[in-house]
C-alpha cells in the first residue's frame, strides 16, 4: 500500500466511496447491492482500473491494492453475518431445527461433495484430489445468500428457513472437512513411509479434533458465565448516562473475541461468531447488541463482497472461457439438482424447493480455505484447483441474479410460509403479533401481567437493566434498549406488532417513542402514560390512539371509590365515570397543538369545564 500523503488509507477512502455509490444506486434500482459490491470490486481490483494505474497516476487512487488488508475484513464481515444470525436463535431453536440441519444439511453436503468428486475422478482426477475439490465446492455461501434473501423479504419463508439451515450445517462442518483433508494428507504421507507408520499418522489427525471440541466446550461455558455479568455492567453504565459508545466497544469485543478464539482452535471464525450470537440471544441484551453491530456487519460485508469480485482473475478466465464457465455452470446445476431433490424429499413444496437449489447452487467463501488447503498438503491438482476457485468465484457472482430468477419461475403461486414457529429465526411472538410495551418498571409490568391473564402476548422494552433483570426473573420476554432509537424498535418487532402501549414516566421519554414509533407505524394502536392534561394533548398531537394522564385517570378513580362507599350503585358508577372520561378525551383532542404547533387557549382553559357533567342520579 502507498505510503505517506494519506496513501495508507487510500484504500479505505475508495471502499467508502464505492459503498456511498454502490448502495443507493442499486437500491434505486431495485437491484441487490450484493451484485453491486461484486462488480465495484472487479472495476476497483487488479484486473480493472489497477492495469492502468501505472499509466496514470490518479488512477491509483481508483484501485485497491492491499488485497491482504481487504481479506482480513472480510473474515470480519462474515463472522459479523454469522453473529447476528446466532443472536436470532438460541439452543431451544437450534434443537427444534436439527432435523433440516443435521439431516437436510449434512446429507446435502455429503451427497454434493461424492456427486462432483465423481465428477471430477471423472475428468482424470485421483481419488484424493477429486475428495477434495468435491468437499469444497460443496459448501455455499452464507455471506452471499443470505443478505440477498433477507432484500427479498424470504428470511422467514419456507425457502429462508430451509437455505438457512443448510448453510448452518455447512458452517459446523468447515472444521470437520479440514481436519479430513489434513488426515487425507497425513495417510498419504503414512503410506509413503510405510504401513506401519500409517495407524501413528492417523492417529495423530485424529488427535487434532480434540483442541477444536476442548475450544468450543470452553467458548460455550466462558460465554454462559462472563456475556451476561458484563453486559449488565455496561448497560448500567449506559443507564448512567457515561454514553453508548461502551455497548458497541463490548458487543465489538465478543464477536471479535469469540472468531479469533475459534480460530486459535483449528475452527473458522464465522463459527465462533456464531457461537457468542446464539449465547447472547438468550439473553436480555440481544437487541441491543443487534443494534449495534448492524452497521459494522453491512459495512464488513461490503468488503467481503469487493474483496471476492477483486479476487476474479479475468486473465485466467479469458485465457480458457470454455472450462472455467462450464465447471461454474456444471456446478451450479449439479448442485440445485441433488438439492432440489432432497428438499423435496423433506417435505418442501415445489417452488419452494427450486428457491433454495438455486440460491445454494453455487459455491461459498469456504470453497476456498479449503481448496487451498488441500493445494498446500499436496492432495489437489493446482491446474485445475485454481480453474476451480475462478468458477466458484463466478458462481458466487450469480447468486443475486439466480435468486431472481427463482422469484420469477416461482411468482405465478407462491406457497404460504410454513406456521411452524420452530423454525423461525425471528422472534415468534413478535412474529405472531405480540403487543410491545416500553417501560416495564410498576405500571408497564401490571399492563403486561393483564395481557397475560387474557392470553395476549406480549414482549417489553426497558432500558432500565433493573427493570429488565427484574422482569425476566418474573418469565417475562423484557429486553434491554433504547426504543426512542427506530433500529431499535425495528429490531423489536414494532413491524409486525399489534399495539404499542409507552409507560414510561418520563414525559420527554415518551414523546420520543411515540414520534418514532408513529412515524415507522402509522396505522399501529399506540397507547401512552401522559404526565398531565396537557401532556396528554401533545401526545393526542403526536399521533397516539389513546393517551391516559396520571391526574386525570387518578381523580377519575377517587370519585369512583368515593361514590361506590357512598351507596351509589356500581352500574350508575362506572356509566359517568366512562362518560366523564370520554368527555375528557375528546378535550384533550380539541387542545392539541395544530400542524403549526399552535394550541388553542380557549381548549386548555375548559380541560376541566367543558367535559360534560355525569347526570344525577335518578
Amino acid at each position: 500500500m502507498t505510503q505517506g500523503h494519506g496513501g495508507e488509507y487510500r484504500d479505505l477512502v475508495v471502499f467508502l466511496a464505492a459503498a456511498g455509490v454502490v448502495v443507493p444506486l442499486f437500491n434505486r434500482l431495485k437491484i441487490s447491492p450484493v451484485l453491486g459490491f461484486l462488480a465495484a470490486g472487479v472495476l476497483l481490483g487488479p484486473d480493472g482500473l489497477g492495469r492502468f494505474a501505472g499509466q496514470g497516476g490518479w488512477l491509483s487512487w481508483l484501485t485497491i491494492g492491499d488485497q491482504a488488508q481487504i481479506r482480513q475484513l472480510s473474515e470480519l464481515g462474515v463472522a459479523f453475518l454469522l453473529f447476528m444470525i446466532g443472536l436470532e436463535l438460541s439452543w431451544e431453536r437450534l434443537k427444534a431445527m436439527r432435523r433440516l440441519i443435521f439431516g437436510l444439511g449434512m446429507l446435502q453436503i455429503a451427497l454434493c461433495a461424492t456427486a462432483l468428486a465423481v465428477v471430477f475422478m471423472a475428468l482424470g482426477q485421483p481419488l484424493a484430489g477429486a475428495a477434495v475439490l468435491g468437499m469444497g465446492l460443496a459448501l455455499s455461501s452464507t455471506a452471499v445468500v443470505m443478505p440477498v434473501l433477507a432484500a427479498q423479504g424470504r428470511i422467514n419463508s419456507d425457502t429462508g428457513r430451509a437455505t438457512f439451515a443448510v448453510l448452518l450445517a455447512q458452517d459446523l462442518a468447515v472444521a470437520p472437512i479440514l481436519i479430513t483433508v489434513t488426515v487425507m494428507a497425513t495417510l498419504a504421507q503414512g503410506s509413503v513411509m510405510g504401513a506401519d507408520a500409517e495407524p501413528a499418522a492417523l492417529g495423530r489427525a485424529l488427535f487434532t479434533l480434540a483442541p477444536a471440541a476442548g475450544g468450543l466446550f470452553l467458548m460455550v461455558l466462558l460465554g454462559r458465565v462472563v456475556l451476561r455479568p458484563m453486559f449488565r455492567s455496561v448497560a448500567r453504565a449506559q443507564h448512567r448516562g457515561e454514553g453508548r459508545e461502551l455497548f458497541v466497544a463490548a458487543s465489538l469485543l465478543v464477536v471479535v473475541a469469540a472468531g479469533l478464539g475459534a480460530q486459535a482452535v483449528g475452527l473458522s471464525m464465522s463459527l465462533g461468531a456464531l457461537v457468542a450470537g446464539i449465547l447472547l440471544a438468550e439473553t436480555e441484551f440481544r437487541r441491543e447488541v443487534e443494534v449495534a453491530i448492524d452497521p459494522f456487519k453491512g459495512l464488513l460485508l461490503g468488503v467481503f463482497f469487493i474483496g471476492v469480485g477483486i479476487g476474479l482473475d479475468l486473465d485466467a478466465v479469458a485465457a480458457d472461457p470454455a472450462t472455467v464457465l462450464g465447471l461454474a455452470a456444471g456446478l451450479i446445476l449439479l448442485k440445485a439438482l441433488v438439492i432440489f431433490v432432497l428438499a423435496r424429499a423433506w417435505g418442501l413444496a415445489a417452488r419452494p424447493a427450486i428457491e433454495a437449489a438455486l440460491v445454494l447452487g453455487p459455491a461459498g467463501e469456504f470453497a476456498f480455505v479449503v481448496l487451498s488447503t488441500g493445494l498446500v498438503e499436496g492432495l489437489a491438482a493446482p491446474g485445475l484447483t485454481h480453474k476451480a476457485m475462478l468458477a466458484a468465484t463466478l458462481s458466487m457472482f450469480a447468486v443475486p441474479l439466480l435468486a431472481i430468477l427463482a422469484r420469477v419461475l416461482t411468482r405465478q403461486a407462491q406457497a404460504p410460509a410454513s406456521e411452524d414457529e420452530a423454525l423461525s429465526p425471528t422472534d415468534s411472538q413478535i412474529a405472531h403479533g405480540a403487543v410491545l410495551i416500553v417501560g416495564f418498571g410498576r405500571v408497564g409490568r401490571l399492563v403486561g401481567e393483564l395481557l397475560a391473564e387474557h392470553e395476549q402476548a406480549f414482549v417489553a422494552l426497558d432500558a432500565d437493566p433493573a427493570s429488565v433483570r427484574s422482569g425476566r426473573g418474573q418469565g417475562h420476554e423484557v429486553y434491554y434498549g433504547d426504543a426512542a432509537r427506530p433500529e431499535m424498535l425495528n429490531a423489536s418487532g414494532l413491524a409486525n406488532a399489534r399495539a404499542l402501549i409507552v409507560t414510561m414516566d418520563s414525559p420527554t421519554k415518551v414523546d420520543e417513542v411515540v414520534k418514532t414509533a408513529r412515524a415507522l407505524r402509522p396505522d399501529l394502536i399506540l397507547i401512552a402514560r401522559a404526565r398531565d392534561d396537557r401532556h396528554a394533548a401533545r401526545l393526542y398531537a403526536l399521533g397516539v390512539t389513546d393517551a391516559v394522564p396520571e391526574t386525570t385517570e387518578a381523580s377519575l378513580q377517587l370519585a369512583e371509590n368515593t361514590l361506590v362507599d357512598l351507596g351509589v350503585p356500581m352500574g350508575l358508577v362506572l356509566a359517568s365515570i366512562h362518560e366523564r372520561r370520554d368527555g375528557f378525551r375528546r378535550t384533550f383532542q380539541a387542545a392539541a397543538p395544530d400542524d403549526r404547533g399552535a394550541r388553542p387557549a380557549r381548549a386548555f382553559r375548559t380541560l376541566r369545564s367543558a367535559a360534560p357533567a355525569p347526570q344525577k342520579d335518578t
